[in-house]
């Protein structure tokens, strides 16, 4: 039995074959060894692919055209006595369609818009057995959004970490309750008379915040909260006998039913909060707000030599959130007809910080869905009992140790966090074409550079697969004249290098030495010498410097 045995045909080895041999030309060999064929369009294809996982981040920022020339009377008017539009839109021509296209770029006041007309609507599609409950936590919510807001102002705006707000509110309102007790003051003096008494306080308190600041600063009111809510617990005056000081004239019918007395509180509160926003509004937007904006944290010194007194201006801040706060407390007097000790306690200046940490200090729609937030927590899910305070305690912390600006920074941060993964990504995609960095790229004015690079980079990448000990020795034959198509490549790219740098050889001894020296670029500046090494004959100089530029290419 025989056994057939089959061997495969070696691939014959690539050939390149002389045309100056047909004409007897000296040294012209017939056949050379030469480099299997690389298709240039395949290492191009691998260069240009990316080296580096390109994973989406984020997604881009959408913003819907509408069409018109913008001329609209709605989108001229300001927020009187403000210069602020009431829309942000930003109008400009279509270079496709050439056509003239309107962007609403700050879309807050629509939700303020329709989160405002849904807390009127709210009482409608309240269920009724909790609505009670929910017109009761709505009339607390609008007073604590209320005091927040002006707090929001001295914190925010004015920059001035005082934790003395409830104490005016609570000084304001066990002030009026007394005067309406013992004097028989109606229940619409007692807003504007707690005004009054905010003022007095307030420019009591404004006083140290000319010297201290900060931590001391936050210390000293904390101390007043304090002195207050002890002289107030100690004084018979105040109702130190019966936990309060109650009594006082309310703005409630006591002859309606429960629950329209309830949707009247409701309404009453709403009111104040939105005189509350309006008062924000017109403080942070007008020239007190615009001169403290141009004085940050530790940029004080550079607003007073651009001659801005924001001294001045955060004590006129702080006296009128304080005479807002006065008002705001008045008003606490007549809502719940009196006022308790419970006002001044630490624990609600804590679930105010709560409520501004939470919605993010600094912005006015940050004060109130914070204050949304912990009052839904704390009066409507009563229930759960101290629970419920573990689970504010909790989101406040959730949100110091992963949110910068609250709730209401979550957009400004994670659109930070995509930008640096771009940047990232952007980085990671030098690989691809490893022309330019990026940053190198950016400042670029003249954009064919980096496609010239890029191109530059993909051919050097092909003609380094071209280098082989067969076209190093092929150019050691001959270095002149007729070549294969690889030296040829090779050859045709260094020939088109710049004059900078560009090697050459020069003439030592007339057809005896020869040396390699590099090229300047710069007219009347001369070559320089790369080596000591010389060279006996025109050929051998010219291997050297092809050598030299082979070196070079390979590490590029």
């Amino acid at each position: 039995m025989s056994s057939e045995t089959t061997t495969a045909t070696p691939t014959p080895r690539a050939t390149w074959r002389n045309p100056l041999h047909v004409w007897d030309v000296a040294g012209a060999e017939e056949e050379i060894p030469a480099n299997p064929h690389v298709d240039p369009q395949k290492v191009w294809t691998e260069t240009r692919a990316s080296k580096a996982p390109m994973l989406p981040v984020g997604r881009l920022r959408y913003y819907y055209k509408w069409p018109g020339h913008g001329a609209a009377l709605w989108s001229r008017l300001r927020y009187w006595p403000t210069r602020r539009r009431v829309l942000n839109i930003r109008g400009e021509y279509n270079p496709k369609t050439l056509r003239r296209e309107k962007t609403i770029v700050d879309k807050r006041p629509i939700w303020w818009a329709l989160g405002l007309i849904a807390f009127m609507l709210a009482p409608l599609i309240m269920p009724g057995s909790y609505q009670n409950t929910l017109l009761a936590a709505g009339a607390t919510f609008a007073i604590y959004a209320s005091i927040n807001l002006c707090w929001m102002l001295i914190i925010g705006t004015a920059g001035i970490y005082s934790l003395a707000s409830y104490a005016v509110v609570g000084a304001a309102a066990f002030g009026v309750s007394w005067m309406s007790i013992n004097l028989g003051l109606p229940w619409w003096t007692l807003p504007f008379v707690g005004a009054g008494i905010g003022l007095v306080f307030g420019l009591i308190i404004a006083i140290p915040a000319i010297r201290l600041d900060g931590f001391y600063y936050a210390l000293l009111t904390i101390g007043l909260n304090e002195l207050c809510r002890v002289y107030a617990l100690q004084s018979k005056q105040f109702g130190s006998s019966t936990g309060g000081l109650y009594g006082a004239d309310t703005y409630v019918p006591q002859d309606w039913d429960p629950f329209n007395q309830q949707l009247l509180a409701y309404y009453a509160c709403f009111v104040v909060m939105l005189m509350a926003l309006a008062l924000y509004r017109i403080i942070d937007g007008r020239r007190l707000g615009r001169i403290l904006k141009m004085a940050p944290e530790k940029r004080e010194a550079f607003a007073e030599a651009t001659g801005v007194d924001y001294r001045r201006a955060r004590i006129w801040v702080f006296v009128i959130s304080s005479i807002g706060l006065g008002f705001i407390g008045g008003f606490y007097a007549a809502h719940y007809r009196g006022v308790s000790f419970s006002i001044f306690g630490f624990d609600t200046v804590l679930l105010g910080l709560a409520m501004l940490t939470i919605g993010g200090i600094g912005r006015a729609e940050g004060a109130v869905v914070g204050t949304a937030i912990v009052i839904f927590l704390d009066k409507v899910m009563i229930s759960t009992g101290p629970l419920r305070l573990v689970l504010i305690g909790l989101i406040m912390l959730g949100v110091v140790l992963f949110l910068k600006g609250g709730l209401f920074g979550i957009k400004a941060q994670f659109r930070a966090w995509r930008d640096k993964k771009k940047s990232e990504r952007r980085s990671m995609r030098s690989e691809k074409g490893g022309e330019m960095l990026p940053e190198e790229a950016t400042e670029t004015r003249d954009k064919d550079i980096l496609y010239w690079r890029r191109y530059d980079k993909m051919q050097r990448d092909f003609l380094k697969t071209l280098v082989s000990e067969e076209i190093i020795e092929e150019h050691r034959k001959q270095p002149l004249g007729q070549h294969s198509e690889p030296l040829e490549r090779l050859l045709l790219y260094f020939r088109r290098q710049p004059q900078g740098d560009k090697y050459a050889i020069t003439v030592v001894e007339p057809f005896k030495a020869y040396r390699i020296v590099a090229m300047s670029g710069q007219r009347g500046v001369a070559p320089r010498i790369v080596e000591d090494k010389i060279y006996a004959s025109q050929n051998e100089a010219y291997h050297g410097v092809f050598l030299r530029r082979v070196q070079d290419l390979l590490e590029s």
